[in-house]
Parts: structure tokens; C-alpha cells; sequence
């Protein structure tokens, strides 16, 4: 299929149901397909909108085109969970059906309100010069999951940005609330992250000015403000930020700064870091998402995908996925990310990995082990039966300590113009723990209980369900199949 301007934007309700039905039963067969994981039931899955706690269960949606593996005319799909774990899937919730949002519903965030869900996300719309209008929309979501939209903006674009102005994160603070959105000053070109207050959600909005965080690239996405064990800490996507100011390989990073203290009223950002971090060490995490629950812990949510980038399984008409929820918390001035409790509900029967024989743990897989102090030497994930075909771990335990992850021989090839490796630097002289989860097509390994974190997508052969360690290395390890969510 041509995937032309019309017709990633063509109406839904003019594309067929058997056409919709062909595709989902082709996602659902992909040996490719996650299990544990949230993924598109058909088309596109893109940056995960209005994590947060109503009703009595966990909500999270998900930006969708449900029509072909590829960027078009964007829905929101809702999904809820009791454990942050075990998601029900309840279908498109909004839909680009009304003049603020035509061309799109665009990525958003929610909060309780009363017994009501307030939704504000970036309506995308285009005229008839195919100019781009942001409009910030609101809209209540009451508790049989019926969503009514507010009929005038929330925020328009003010004049100091650009087009790109987006991606709302709603806010409560001493009784007012606030907002932070990803912005392009119009002067500058460079990123910022404006902020907005109001005395109640519905507006009026009052525009603060933007927070005063330095170098930010040509543009900010998805910025969010958490509270993480008392400390601020901004989660965003700089796009195009120097790399002098801080490395990464991805096309876009996804970081994070921790802060002392921030001033609702004045945007100021007090912060004793003097760059921004990765947020993830991999290949594919983007678009973050993370809130401050009413159990007082912060969590997050990721896109495994990165815009302008393709992947394997698009053949097949799918793309992409949420990562598992993580625990935020703080060590030293650095986020920890660790797994919810609930991920121990998938566990199977539990069995020990020893030796340096080739070990198989299926497709769907939790590895956990200590590596002793001291050593060298590589451990093979979902490798063959015989050691080949496979995702590299090589790690360093003494003098230089460092853990580099490399997909490049394992199946089919992603997106290798930006390394097929990457690699997070360890602690001198100390054990490695890691954790590593495995979904079919996804990696995800928390280093030290969650210092760093890689994640990455692979697309294997068959048969490629195998771990296997070098001889000779001390270690420990403990391995279970895990049951779908």
C-alpha cells in the first residue's frame, strides 16, 4: 500500500471493518507480538497518554493509528489494571472527531478530578494549506469510560512558539493547577518547556513563561514534572541537544534531571546537576510518561519505538509497544527504575542457571543473576541452540567496570545507522546484578536494581530462545518463564 498524505488521514469510519479485522489477526499471529507487554492490536502504537489513578484501577492510553504501521490520523486507546501488570484493553476512547483535534489526537496527560477523569491533550489540526494549528484540549472521562470534550481550547498557541507546541502534563499544586508543555521558541528556534496555571482545570489558563532549564536542543517533547522521594525531577525528549552537552546514540534521546527544589509560580529550577541524563541506556525508549500516584510513589511508562525510525514487524502491518511499568526512586542524585511487585505474579516454576551449557527459557523470560567482582566475559540472550544468533551482554566487574549490550547478530537488523551497541558504565570492583526480562521482540535489563536500565526491540529467528554464559565466570543466576499478562 502507498501510504499517501490522504490516506494516513482518511476518516475511520471510512475504512472497512474487514480490512481492520485482517489487520489485528495478522498482529495477533506475528511470532514477533508481545505478551506480557502492551502492543497495538493492529497499526501503530505510539507515546503512552494519561497515566494515572482513577476509579480505583491504574489508566494509561496509548496514541494510536490502528490502519497500517505508520504515523496517520492518531486515536487514543484506553486500557486499566488493578497491579500495573495484568492490562484490560478497552478500545479507542478519543477519537480526532471534532475541529480542535481533527488531524489528530495528540499526546496528553489526566488526572482525577472528583469522581470524573480530566483529559488534556494537543489537538492537531491542519488547514487547508496543510499549516499546522495546536490547540490544547480538554475533556471529562466519567467512570462507564464515556468521554465529552470541552468545545473551546484550553491553551492556544501563544505567539512566542512555533507550530510545535504540545504534549500537556496537568499538574496540581496548593490548590491551583498547572501545566508544562514541549515547546519551540519562535525567536531562538531552540526547545523550552512552557508553563501554564490555572485556578481550575477547564481554565482560564495563565501563561507563566517557560521553565528555566538550559540547552534543550531545537525542541522538547513529552515533558513531565515528578516528585521523586521529595526532590523535582523533569523527564523530556530534547531533540536535537548537542552531544557535547550530554552523549547519546539514539535519534532522539529521552532524559531526565533532578532538581532541589522548583517555583510553580516563577518556572525556576533549582538543580545541583549540571546536564541531563539518559533515561534509558538502549536503543528504542522515547516519549516517557510519569505521575505521582496516590500510594506516593512515582511511576513511568515508555514507548519502545523512536519517532522517524522503522521496525521488522511494520511488514506485517504492526509496530512498536509500551515498556513494563516502573518504580521510580532516587541514590545519589540519580533515578532508580525498578520493576512493579506484580511482575513476580507472571513467574512460572522457578529453575536454576548454572554452568556454561545453552539454557532454554522460551520466548517470554525473566533472568536474574549476580555476576562476582572482579571478572570478564559475555553472556548470550536469546541465542541459539548453539550459542549463536544472538544479543551480546559483555561485562566488566573490576577496574573500568561496564556492561555493553549488542543486537547486532540476532535476526533481522534495527535501524543499524545509529549502532548496533551500547554500553553503561558500572561501579569499580563491585558484583553485577541484573534482571532481564524478555517478550518475543523486547529486552529490558535493570543493571544494580535499576541504576541504569537497556532496553531494546530484536526481531529473531526461530528457535532463538537460549541463554548461555561463558566458561570459566562466577555467578549466579535464577531463571523463569513468564505467563501472558
Amino acid at each position: 500500500m502507498e501510504w499517501t498524505r490522504e490516506k494516513r488521514y482518511l476518516p475511520y469510519e471510512k475504512w472497512d471493518v474487514k480490512t481492520l479485522l485482517e489487520l489485528q489477526s495478522q498482529a495477533a499471529r506475528s511470532d514477533y507480538q508481545l505478551h506480557y507487554h502492551i502492543r497495538p492490536t493492529s497499526g501503530l502504537l505510539n507515546d503512552p497518554n494519561g497515566f494515572s489513578y482513577y476509579n480505583g484501577r491504574w489508566q494509561v492510553f496509548y496514541q494510536a493509528y490502528p490502519f497500517g504501521a505508520v504515523h496517520g490520523l492518531k486515536s487514543w486507546v484506553h486500557l486499566t489494571s488493578s497491579d500495573l501488570v495484568h492490562w484490560e484493553n478497552l478500545g479507542e476512547a478519543v477519537y480526532p472527531d471534532t475541529p480542535l483535534d481533527s488531524h489528530g489526537a495528540y499526546s496528553g496527560s489526566a488526572k482525577a478530578i472528583g469522581d470524573k477523569l480530566f483529559l488534556m491533550y494537543t489537538g492537531n489540526v491542519r488547514d487547508e494549506n496543510w499549516v499546522r494549528h495546536s490547540y490544547q484540549v480538554g475533556a471529562w472521562m466519567d467512570e462507564e469510560g464515556k468521554v465529552t470534550k470541552l468545545e473551546t481550547p484550553l491553551i492556544n498557541s501563544p505567539e512566542h512558539v512555533t507550530e510545535h507546541f504540545r504534549d500537556p502534563q496537568i499538574l496540581e499544586h496548593d490548590g491551583k493547577y498547572y501545566a508544562i508543555l514541549g515547546a519551540q521558541d519562535k525567536e531562538t528556534k531552540a526547545g523550552k518547556i512552557s508553563l501554564y496555571k490555572a485556578d481550575a482545570v477547564t481554565g482560564p489558563w495563565q501563561d507563566l513563561g517557560y521553565v528555566d532549564l538550559p540547552d534543550m536542543g531545537y525542541m522538547v517533547e513529552c515533558p513531565n514534572l515528578v516528585f521523586v522521594d521529595g526532590k523535582p525531577v523533569f523527564i523530556f525528549c530534547p531533540q536535537g541537544l548537542d552531544k557535547n552537552v550530554t552523549d547519546y546514540q539514539n535519534v532522539y534521546p529521552n532524559m531526565y534531571w533532578v532538581g532541589e527544589s522548583f517555583d510553580f509560580e516563577t518556572g525556576h529550577f533549582e538543580t545541583k546537576q549540571k546536564a541531563p541524563i539518559n533515561l534509558d541506556g538502549g536503543f528504542d525508549v522515547y516519549a516517557t510518561q510519569a505521575f505521582n500516584a496516590p500510594d506516593g510513589y512515582a511511576y513511568a511508562i515508555s514507548w519502545v519505538g523512536l519517532p522517524d525510525m522503522t521496525y521488522p514487524s511494520d511488514k506485517e502491518g504492526w509496530a512498536n509497544c509500551l515498556s513494563q511499568v516502573k518504580r521510580l526512586s532516587l541514590k545519589h542524585g540519580r533515578l532508580l527504575q525498578k520493576p512493579v511487585k506484580a511482575m513476580k505474579s507472571l513467574r512460572g516454576v522457578e529453575e536454576d542457571f548454572t554452568g556454561d551449557l545453552a539454557f532454554d527459557v522460551g520466548a517470554q523470560s525473566e533472568l536474574k543473576l549476580t555476576i562476582k567482582q572482579g571478572q570478564k566475559g559475555k553472556l548470550l540472550l536469546a541465542a541459539d541452540s548453539e550459542g549463536k544468533n544472538c544479543i551480546k551482554l559483555s561485562f566488566k566487574t573490576g577496574k573500568h567496570a561496564r556492561l555493553m549490550v549488542d543486537r547486532g547478530e540476532c535476526g533481522q537488523a534495527v535501524n543499524p545507522d545509529y549502532g548496533t551497541s551500547r554500553t553503561v558504565k558500572l561501579p569499580a570492583g563491585e558484583d553485577l546484578d541484573l534482571r532481564i526480562f524478555v517478550d518475543h521482540s523486547l529486552f529490558e535489563i535493570f543493571v544494580n536494581g535499576g541504576e541504569e536500565v537497556i532496553t531494546g526491540r530484536f526481531f529473531p529467528q526461530n528457535g532463538q530462545t537460549f541463554v548461555k554464559m561463558d566458561s570459566g565466570v562466577d555467578y549466579q543466576a535464577k531463571t523463569w518463564r513468564l505467563k501472558d499478562m
